[in-house]
């Protein structure tokens, strides 16, 4: 663990809301035109009159997801200029069940389930034989500008790095609760600000000539990456989902550690800055000690107390390995198409590193 320096800790720098991201459908259309007014008002009537559109849209398409993007984070840093009070504004929970319904319904249907958990945590340990990962292709080929477009991509999650996956500590005991804590300490920077996994994040953004702000490419992400942290919020904002969150991130810090190596080895074939390195550096430490404390303690801690949450735990490794591998394959069929796998090109180049 890193010490604590007061002497060495840079000073809190505040950080502007993002504003409201443009709709993308009648759902989120729907959102940003009540978010614009006071909580007071509520929208009994606007969701009524939407609650058709949820169950005909598309469960991972873009209208769908950024209007649950958008109400979920209400709960994390909101929007410039939205009433704070819509965060539990019971019309708006309202639409948001709605929409968690049809996506997390949608995934349940297109995973197998079962109670089979020590199957599950040994596959995230075996590397796909065909190489068809998305950091596999950028070890093989990827070029610096495919590079920063999964770096625009990851930045709606990096940015906020772990925060979905802290709503579970209250809901844990005991071996459990200690060790994740003991995780989300060292994602957090062991004390240290500049060391905030998310502040890592950030420092890569800069360094690979992009907008380091959080929030700034939510408008350039597709549904396929708003899935990716959607499946997150929902497992950890709902208690009932304990069980799946400690699964998605068991999942998460199994498979990073390997998935950092192969990363590095990009990033040091392209010579890309020491900042983009360094951030999956510390993964690659971190992480290869993360797996042990999750599957033995986390894991371990929580069933041996709760043994009924066992298919939660599986079903939140399966949930997190589609939508991974769904967000993967969009920006893949993109490449191979020869098209950006963002909404729109990204900032002129910076000169390749």
């Amino acid at each position: 663990m890193i010490p604590v320096r007061s002497d060495e800790r840079p000073a809190s720098v505040p950080r502007p809301p993002v504003p409201v991201p443009t709709a993308r459908g009648p759902l989120s259309e729907l959102v940003t035109k009540v978010l614009a007014g006071p909580a007071t008002g509520g929208c009994q009537g606007p969701v009524e009159a939407a609650l058709g559109d949820v169950a005909g849209a598309d469960p991972l398409g873009d209208d769908l997801q950024l209007a649950l993007y958008m109400c979920y984070e209400l709960h994390y840093e909101g929007f410039a200029g939205v009433d704070p009070d819509w965060e539990w504004q019971p019309d708006l929970l309202r639409l948001r069940g709605a929409l968690e319904h049809a996506f997390c319904g949608f995934v349940r249907d297109h995973v197998a389930g079962g109670t089979d958990l020590d199957a599950e945590l040994d596959a995230l340990l075996i590397e796909p034989v065909d190489g068809s990962g998305l950091s596999h292709h950028l070890r093989r080929e990827g070029t610096w500008e495919q590079v920063r477009e999964v770096f625009a991509h990851r930045s709606i999650y990096q940015l906020k790095e772990s925060d979905p996956q802290a709503w579970v500590i209250p809901r844990l005991y005991g071996r459990a609760k200690a060790a994740l804590v003991a995780v989300e300490y060292d994602e957090f920077g062991a004390g240290r600000a500049e060391h905030v996994h998310s502040q890592l994040f950030a420092d890569l953004m800069a360094a690979a000539d992009l907008d380091p702000r959080y929030g700034g490419y939510v408008e350039a992400v597709p549904g396929s990456t708003l899935a990716v942290v959607n499946l997150m919020s929902y497992l950890g904002l709902h208690r009932a989902r304990r069980g799946a969150i400690v699964g998605h991130f068991a999942a998460g810090e199994i498979a990073s550690a390997p998935g950092a190596k192969r990363m590095l080895q990009v990033l040091d074939r392209l010579d890309a800055p020491a900042a983009c390195r360094y951030f999956y550096s510390e993964h690659v430490e971190a992480d290869a000690v993360h797996e042990q404390l999750m599957r033995r303690e986390v894991i371990g801690g929580l069933l041996e107390v709760q043994p009924e949450l066992r298919g939660e735990v599986v079903f939140g490794i399966q949930a997190t390995n589609f939508v991974d591998g769904r967000f993967s394959a969009h920006i893949q069929d993109c490449w191979r198409r020869g098209t950006t796998s963002l909404r729109g090109p990204l900032p002129t180049l910076a000169p390749a590193p």
